[in-house]
């Protein structure tokens, strides 16, 4: 049986020492970009290559890891752990305050838990095997989970690739964000009226928030994800994208 609290605490190791090197011990150096195209199809900066190893250190012993900067490291276990290791690059060198960490674990097509942690805030919401919890990284205390009952605004994560829709959100009033670090916004999802995540749907991006917000309405096809709490929000964002 997987050991969902030692692989917990080990998630919770890895994205407190990446926050302690990026608020004590990062360089210059560490913004600049990297020599290679990581393997999610991005130019990898140097602390996105830092981020990583800090991730591979802590969890390459639960399972095999898939990383976007890195790939996939060996194929000999049935549990893969999934890896953003740094959520938001282009935040985080602009010093945009929205970046984080995404970490999942699949066995064979199902995924067994969820783990998003944003770096700014040293809060991590996640789901293994119960329920949804979210807790401070830097003390391990948990923290409560305040529902939004009445969300006033929208995520459209990519929204400057699709001015086509953006216009379509215009006509039918609805407010919305671009924030610009995938993981942390599908993560929060039930925060949200939705969230609506448009381009190539990467696991490293994707995964963990899927598992956190399984019991949210979700529709997915190869270019479009959207996640609601709310029926009647998650019919109109379809209906308005014609999507039935």
């Amino acid at each position: 049986m997987f050991d969902y609290n030692s692989f917990t605490n080990a998630v919770i190791q890895a994205n407190k020492k990446l926050y302690e090197y990026i608020n004590i011990h990062m360089t210059q150096s560490d913004l600049e970009e990297a020599s290679s195209i990581g393997y999610g199809g991005d130019k990898s900066l140097n602390i996105d290559l830092i981020a990583e190893n800090i991730f591979i250190k802590y969890l390459s012993s639960f399972g095999d890891i898939i990383s976007e900067e890195i790939g996939i490291i060996s194929n000999k276990s049935n549990i893969k752990i999934i890896i953003d290791p740094l959520d938001g690059s282009h935040n985080f060198l602009s010093g945009l305050p929205y970046y984080g960490t995404s970490v999942a674990i699949r066995k064979e097509n199902e995924y067994l838990a969820g783990y998003v942690c944003n770096l700014c805030t040293a809060k991590m919401i996640y789901r293994d095997n119960k329920s949804i919890k979210t807790i401070d990284i830097l003390n391990k205390k948990e923290e409560k989970n305040l529902e939004i009952k009445n969300p006033k605004i929208s995520i459209f994560e990519r929204a400057y690739a699709y001015t086509d829709i953006t216009k379509i959100l215009k006509d039918n009033f609805i407010k919305y964000r671009s924030p610009g670090a995938s993981a942390l916004s599908l993560a929060y999802a039930r925060n949200y009226k939705f969230v609506l995540f448009m381009g190539n749907l990467r696991e490293f991006d994707i995964a963990a928030a899927l598992h956190i917000n399984k019991d949210l309405y979700v529709y997915k096809d190869k270019k479009i994800l959207i996640m609601a709490k709310n029926y009647n929000d998650f019919v109109q964002i379809k209906e308005i994208l014609k999507l039935f």
